[in-house]
């Protein structure tokens, strides 16, 4: 099972933008997919609560809810056969309490807004990121993506500069457009709407896509792999 973590401790990044239309992508191509939604506010949970029952199945585990009755880790248990597993990480993330589930993931994406308080805020990111997780960025497993773009503008230059500086592959651009607003609003993600309509869209994930596929998971411990232990 490939594990695929989005995060920023930012708030209104787009995380669940970049989660939401991963699960899609792979759940249309053929893979058993799963979400876990590590946010309060629910926003991946309530996309999939709206998504049409004619799009293929995608699991939902609400794992900011503590539930009565039944014990964490069968609430937490992804399903049998799942091949990709993409985790939606809360704001003001504690990267202590999520270091398991960071190494764990093949692949770690983070999004940042063309903006100078998202710029600095990605940089500390990644920072805490790489010293609380000791994992190295030679590793190749976490990536950025710049998010609701638009080209011709200053601070997106200032962005592409700051983002060829890390040491942290910059892997796409995705434009500001009201494709994701729509799709969103419906349970879909631009990969379900018209060709025509998001032929743009499709092509500025292409990177990040193969990025991912290009990443090897981590080996993990014998003891039960479906169960996707939390610390929350």
């Amino acid at each position: 099972m490939r594990r695929i973590v989005v995060l920023n401790p930012k708030g209104g990044s787009g995380k669940t933008t970049l989660a939401t239309n991963l699960a899609s992508y792979y759940a249309l191509h053929g893979q058993k997919t799963a979400l876990m939604d590590f946010d309060n506010q629910g926003s991946s949970t309530h996309w999939l609560e709206h998504r049409p029952s004619t799009l293929p199945a995608i699991q939902s585990i609400s794992a900011y809810k503590h539930p009565a009755g039944v014990t964490r880790n069968w609430f937490m248990r992804v399903e049998h056969g799942t091949e990709r597993l993409i985790t939606d990480t809360p704001a003001a993330l504690d990267f202590r309490l999520f270091r398991e589930t960071l190494n764990e993931a093949a692949a770690i994406v983070i999004p940042v807004l063309p903006s100078d308080i998202d710029i600095r805020a990605v940089s500390n990111c990644i920072g805490d990121l790489l010293s609380t997780t000791k994992m190295h960025w030679q590793e190749a497993r976490i990536a950025v993506v710049a998010n609701r773009v638009r080209r011709n503008t200053l601070i997106y230059q200032k962005l592409v500069y700051f983002l060829g500086s890390l040491k942290i592959p910059f892997i796409a651009t995705l434009r500001d457009t009201q494709n994701y607003i729509h799709a969103a609003e419906q349970g879909c993600s631009i990969f379900d709407m018209s060709p025509q309509q998001v032929r743009q869209d499709v092509l500025s994930w292409q990177p990040l896509l193969e990025w991912i596929e290009s990443r090897e998971p981590p080996q993990l411990p014998q003891t039960d792999r479906n169960v996707v232990r939390r610390h929350l």
